[in-house]
């Protein structure tokens, strides 16, 4: 090899790295557009048997008896469990992720509509779906509670009989028979007091309604017990399967040496593929009970019913300022309704989950947040719909609170941020609430954003519409996500730190595999870590490859969901890499003949530091470690990182949305969306701004249309997607995006995370706007969804129509 003439091909060679900062195509897509993904719903084993559930009608009943005789009679069934079936085992009931229990069925009442009563085993899905209709169920009906603000009432109904007269909470002392914890975060004595002594307060409640993720792929797996090596292997669709892993052992006694758990192809998560569902167990009871394969796969009724929904959160905001509009102090309570049983998917230390991150990108001297859990006849389950454990929440509380502050005083919306802002001189910054900010430049970020949309000329149009009787809404974000979860002193599932791994291999010609404790869901993994890797080896990230979700091969990780996968499991990536890349520095030395110290790095080689041509790339180094290595030096190119990252980054953005709103009939129109991102260090811009625009959508349809709201019965109203809004191509806005880079200053290679961003920071600047578009006549607040018929009706309410 001539290495003169490599040396003289660096760039070109940079170039075919395709590494970090390169906007290639994603590896994976090759396959998914041909068909050829491979999806729990695809698993075929011979002797498979099918599962489908009992459900129940009601939101709060007591089951007098359960008659299987019918359905066990059906030619193809093979069984019908209820929760006396599973008492013997003990998994009738078991542990949730927020230090809770949870019915695997439904033991001798239920607790919210379709709750699982009982589990059918057939020959086939349909076969199960005619039998689930001959079991009959007797139930006695019990008042129903659906309203938080009502269940701590001295006559609420008493939801969770197995808790009667247990005061010690997971998380906190219980003041109530439905009340799950207490949780506060702050100085109160402090914040009181300035308050009480303050030039300016506001104050603002707002609800944000359930909503439920809604990937393409619903919850299902395939369990497979056999009897013989006693081994379970299970195909599921799970965002954490190495903690699938660990509560299947717990559970079923299995040791965890014998339990495999496979996430094959996952079609999108967004938070509700992180817990454990009563159908998983009931289908790994089932095959070991038969001695078979069972496959579950919930449709989509049940997957808006009962998987684990988002939000449902009452929240009051409080500011305390000065004339000129300077925060003093911030106050924040929550009423958090939890469902039939707390089963959030939240760090175990903080049961409403980050929600302390509410301080937002404002320098607040003192802060006080209160959150109260409640029970209520509702599916458990509260999950962090792409977001980061209840920041969605926080940013909206106090954007919304900061909207009114501005409206009170009559600044500017953009003017009162500015004054407010973490400077960036001030980085790394505690926030009131026990948070390290790393980093931020959220001056620059907002100043390009009104620069780039005239904001000014949006103001004076705004003013022109307004003196003609037309409403257009101008909504404005700067918010600070949190993501990276986590340290493991701030974040466990079950006791297990919230690290990520990586394990690289340089195989003798060059080429890496790498084995991730994350997985994938549709983010493009297998594209962003080998490019991570290609620029820290120096080998082209096309002879890369990466492999996740089979706990048998992968090291243990805490999977996928809180934009967690960059900042942890990319960290983990980079710091794998480095170790590789030291050892082949030793490899080169050797090679060259010279001391470690005489070398440095160039792209994908090591070279004698001023003597032209003596070098060696990493193709040569990866071919040495096999068979020619320093003496004393084990073979091969490898390594390991369990990464538990020092802190958890944040990323920010500044949000801008134009909307007009039709007086007569309540629809609007969003004429513009504007969205600029810091996310750090861009591994693959254009991965980035995919992220964006799915996060943005998502933002558009909780905003402007999702709910599940409940009648008095408890009834799920809108658990169909001839109800849920799902948006297609015809409703969704255009989207403009926008940058900035402000590396995180911990990261190894500065990268923070996105996926989520675009979410969290979209949905207070639709509300934004559309509070807008009305707050010239006195409108401060207005719940979500947006939809023609509330505004319709607020119109109505302002007699709006009738001006003209």
């Amino acid at each position: 090899m001539d290495n003169a003439n490599d040396a003289n091909n660096a760039p070109e060679a940079e170039d075919q790295l395709k590494g970090v900062g390169c906007s290639r195509k994603r590896k994976e897509d090759a396959r998914f557009i041909q068909g050829k993904g491979n999806y729990v719903d695809d698993i075929k084993m011979p002797g498979m048997l099918f599962a489908d559930m009992v459900r129940s009608p009601y939101a709060h009943a007591r089951i007098k008896s359960i008659n299987k005789e019918k359905a066990l009679a059906l030619p193809g069934v093979h069984a019908v469990l209820t929760a006396d079936d599973l008492k013997p085992l003990n998994l009738h009931w078991m542990p949730t992720l927020a230090g809770d229990v949870q019915a695997v069925l439904a033991d001798e009442k239920v607790h919210f509509q379709y709750q699982e009563v009982a589990v059918v085993v057939a020959d086939n899905r349909y076969i199960a779906a005619d039998a689930i209709e001959l079991v009959e169920v007797e139930y006695e009906e019990l008042p129903v509670l659906v309203d938080a603000h009502k269940a701590m009432d001295e006559d609420a109904p008493v939801l969770r009989e197995d808790l009667v007269g247990k005061m010690d909470g997971a998380h906190s002392k219980r003041v109530h028979d439905n009340h799950i914890f207490n949780w506060q975060a702050g100085d109160k004595d402090a914040t009181d007091r300035v308050f009480e002594q303050a030039e300016v307060t506001v104050k603002q409640d707002m609800y944000y309604p359930r909503v439920h993720p809604s990937p393409l792929e619903t919850c299902g797996c395939v369990a497979s017990f056999d009897k013989v090596n006693e081994h379970l292997t299970v195909y599921i669709t799970s965002q954490a399967p190495h903690v699938v892993r660990t509560v299947v052992s717990m559970l079923s006694g299995i040791p965890e040496s014998k339990v495999r758990i496979v996430s094959p192809d996952i079609g999108g998560g967004f938070g509700n593929k992180v817990g454990v569902y009563p159908g998983y167990v009931v289908s790994i009871v089932a095959s070991i009970v038969l001695g078979v394969p069972v496959k579950w796969v919930e449709n989509r009724m049940e997957h808006l019913s009962t998987t684990a929904f988002a939000r449902d959160y009452h929240m009051t905001g409080e500011i305390a300022a000065d004339s000129e509009g300077h925060i003093k102090a911030l106050r924040v309570n929550v009423l958090a309704d939890h469902g039939a049983f707390d089963a959030c998917a939240d760090p175990s230390k903080f049961p409403a989950g980050l929600m302390h991150i509410c301080t937002g990108s404002y320098d607040v001297p003192v802060a006080h947040l209160n959150v109260d859990g409640v029970y209520t006849n509702k599916a458990p389950g509260g999950v962090a719909y792409r977001c980061s454990f209840r920041v969605t929440e926080a940013v909206y509380v106090i954007e919304r609170t900061m909207d009114v502050l501005a409206q009170k005083l009559g600044i500017d919306k953009a003017e009162i941020r500015r004054r407010n802002f973490i400077k960036a001189e001030q980085f790394p910054y505690e926030t009131a609430l026990g948070w390290e900010i790393d980093s931020g430049d959220y001056h620059t970020a907002l100043d390009k954003v009104l620069e780039a949309c005239d904001y000014e000329g949006l103001r004076r149009e705004q003013q022109e519409k307004r003196e003609k009787g037309e409403l257009m809404g101008i909504g404005l974000v700067t918010f600070t996500e949190i993501v990276g979860a986590g340290p493991t002193r701030n974040c466990d599932i079950l006791g297990v730190g919230m690290f990520d791994s990586a394990e690289i291999r340089v195989h003798p010609t060059g080429s890496v595999i790498a084995r991730m404790g994350t997985i994938t869901q549709g983010q493009g993994h297998q594209t962003t870590y080998a490019q991570i890797i290609a620029s820290e080896l120096g080998i082209p990230s096309d002879e890369i490859s990466i492999e996740e979700g089979d706990t048998d091969t992968a090291p243990y990780g805490l999977g996928t969901y809180g934009s967690r996968s960059t900042p942890v499991g990319g960290a983990a990536t980079a710091v794998a890499a480095r170790k590789i890349r030291a050892k082949a520095q030793k490899i080169a030395a050797h090679l060259l003949e010279v001391s470690e110290q005489d070398l440095e790095w160039d792209v994908d080689r090591f070279k004698v530091k001023g003597v032209p041509g003596q070098e060696k790339t990493m193709k040569e180094i990866a071919w040495a470690a096999y068979n020619d290595r320093p003496e004393g030096m084990e073979p091969g190119l490898e390594a390991v990182d369990y990464y538990d990252p020092p802190n958890f980054t944040y990323p920010f953005g500044t949000y801008l949305c134009v909307v007009d709103i039709d007086k007569y009939t309540g629809v609007t129109k969003v004429r513009r969306f504007y969205a600029l991102d810091d996310c750090g260090t861009r591994i693959n811009p254009m991965i980035i701004e995919g992220q964006i625009h799915g996060g943005l959508n998502e933002g558009f349809a909780v905003a402007m249309g999702q709910e599940l709201p409940f009648d008095e019965q408890g009834n799920i109203l809108g658990n169909t997607l001839m109800d849920y809004f799902i948006p297609t191509f015809v409703e969704t806005p255009t989207w403009e995006t926008d940058y900035t880079v402000t590396p995180s200053p911990h990261h190894p290679i500065g990268a923070k995370g996105v996926a989520e961003s675009p979410h969290v920071g979209s949905i207070p600047t639709f509300t934004s706007a559309i509070v807008d578009a009305f707050s010239h006549l006195g409108t401060t607040h207005l719940d979500m969804p947006h939809n023609a018929y509330r505004l319709w009706k607020h119109i109505r309410e302002l007699d709006l129509d009738k001006r003209s």
